[in-house]
């Protein structure tokens, strides 16, 4: 099976670091050629390939490569370009820096490989992304960033309630990390998986879940909201 040699979400990442770090027109510049890169990195994988990584113990697939991952890769590192392209004139660094980052974790749940490699690209989502709210720094904004925060920190705790559950029905097997299981599991009314759903739930926006969504779009700033 072939390695993947750079990770797809590595360039929006780094550059997103990088951009938290320079100032003026340079932050603006990286907010362009990182997108670039990380779609170039994305047309050199192959389906079948994958990453793998351990973390206390758990060995972890950081990046599954399926022709599905690549059609989503392609799109987040399109709409990263065509974010920062908008985000041209912008100076504030945070907003720079966790744009980048928020699309990189983006790119890193669409190719995660198992579910606690999706539960922490998923808190990444959550973590940078409430920045394109605040960052118009207003009252309104403000608050609306603590409940979308609210929200998609319930999410995470959500889909790691359902992560501990599917493992304790596994009886500790890493299998229970596996993604494709899952449906299997929700059709059979398993707990673990429904709350996963559930969690996907509030993520995705679903009708009755979405409160955030209409909460925390309006008060983004242009750029985020792009």
């Amino acid at each position: 099976m072939t390695e993947v040699a750079v990770h797809p979400a590595f360039a929006l990442v780094l550059g997103g670091i990088v951009a938290g770090i320079l100032r003026g027109r340079f932050a603006s510049m990286v907010m362009v050629i990182a997108p670039i890169l990380g779609f170039w990195t994305v047309y050199q994988l192959e389906p079948g390939a994958t990453s793998t990584a351990s973390l206390f113990g758990f060995d972890l697939v950081t990046a599954n490569v399926d022709k599905l991952s690549i059609l989503f890769g392609y799109l987040f590192h399109l709409a990263a370009l065509i974010a920062g392209i908008y985000a041209f004139h912008l100076r504030d660094p945070w907003q720079l820096s966790m744009g980048l980052i928020y699309a990189g974790s983006a790119v890193g749940v669409a190719f995660a490989g198992d579910l606690i490699t999706l539960f922490l690209w998923w808190e990444a989502l959550a973590i940078t992304s409430v920045f394109q709210i605040w960052g118009r720094k207003t009252e309104r904004a403000e608050k609306s960033g603590f409940r979308y925060l609210f929200m998609h920190v319930a999410s995470g705790l959500l889909l790691l309630a359902g992560i501990a559950l599917r493992y304790h029905a596994e009886d500790g097997d890493v299998s229970a990390f596996s993604l494709n299981p899952l449906a299997e599991a929700f059709v059979a009314g398993d707990l673990g998986a429904q709350l996963i759903l559930l969690a996907l739930g509030i993520k995705c926006a679903f009708p009755m879940l979405h409160t955030w969504l209409i909460d925390g779009y309006p008060e983004a700033t242009p750029t985020g909201t792009v």
